[in-house]
């Protein structure tokens, strides 16, 4: 597969590599799994099989041998040389065949699943890109992503599969309460529940940053373990959710903890879309 045009920042990612976190080496994979484990499954895949995701404006890129792909999560706009594509559909690619994608429609991130999975190496046990591990870290122009072409393109795929896309356009965020929630005083726990809050113009796979401020009146911490999806508040008043590259170790209060399903919604928004926290009650 060629890369005609990289697009603002598409990556190769899978589920993440996971047991490196007392190394410092980041989880990393997709924002999204929900959306990457429907596109997987309705080629027969593995949910775990490498995929390409795709943020906000998409790539334009080339097939050189015949296949069969997915589009899931966000929509894009996509087509297949000049024809429309839908979402959630096995699409049958020739050689030769132009992938690209438009207009932002919802959500902010889509994946590209592929017969068999992409081809790309594998470090510490995941295809995933991250920077300072593999070799890219996204899409470059001129670039080849090699993909299996063989007997598992031929075989039978799932036409249709049910994709709840609710989701992308809500502003739930289902957390949990975090190791230091429990030293805010009530007021701000009620602040924290009861309040929206905005996506921050710094947003990345590392970090997403919230807009709005709530006074930090705790002591620091030492330095603890974090994961994807950690919310923690800076000693300005920052919230800042941790996303799937995120560091292994931080020492800001963590005082709440996404979701799987929190994640995922939140992964498909846009700087100055609201959210608002939904705090589960603990497993």
């Amino acid at each position: 597969m060629k890369v005609l045009q990289p697009g603002l920042f598409s990556s190769i990612q899978d589920y993440g590599r996971f047991g490196n976190m007392k190394y410092g080496v980041p989880a990393s994979g997709v924002m999204d799994r929900y959306a990457a484990r429907t596109a997987n499954l309705m080629l027969r895949n593995d949910a775990n099989d490498a995929v390409l995701e795709v943020t906000m404006m998409g790539p334009k890129l080339e097939f050189t041998a015949a296949t069969k792909i997915v589009i899931s999560g966000a929509f894009l706009s996509p087509k297949l040389n000049a024809n429309e594509l839908e979402n959630n559909t096995v699409i049958e690619i020739s050689n030769g065949d132009i992938l690209s994608f438009g207009r932002r429609i919802s959500g902010c991130r889509a994946y590209v699943a592929i017969s068999g999975g992409f081809a790309t190496e594998e470090i510490l046990g995941s295809k995933s890109w991250y920077e300072g591990i593999s070799d890219h870290q996204k899409l470059q122009k001129g670039m080849e992503i090699p993909f299996t072409e063989d007997a598992l393109s031929k075989i039978e795929t799932f036409a249709a599969l049910k994709f709840d896309d609710k989701y992308l356009r809500s502003s739930k965020i289902e957390v949990y309460k975090g190791p230091e929630f429990d030293f805010l005083s009530e007021e701000k726990k009620s602040q924290l529940e009861a309040s929206e809050f905005s996506i921050d113009q710094n947003n990345s796979r590392m970090a997403i940053q919230l807009q709005e401020e709530l006074s930090n009146e705790l002591d620091p911490i030492i330095t603890g373990p974090v994961i994807p999806g950690t919310v923690q508040l800076t000693p300005s008043g920052k919230l800042i959710v941790l996303m799937r590259d995120c560091q292994t170790t931080g020492g800001y209060p963590r005082v709440l903890q996404l979701t799987s399903e929190g994640i995922r919604t939140i992964a498909q928004k846009l700087t100055n879309e609201k959210i608002k926290f939904l705090i589960q009650e603990s497993l």
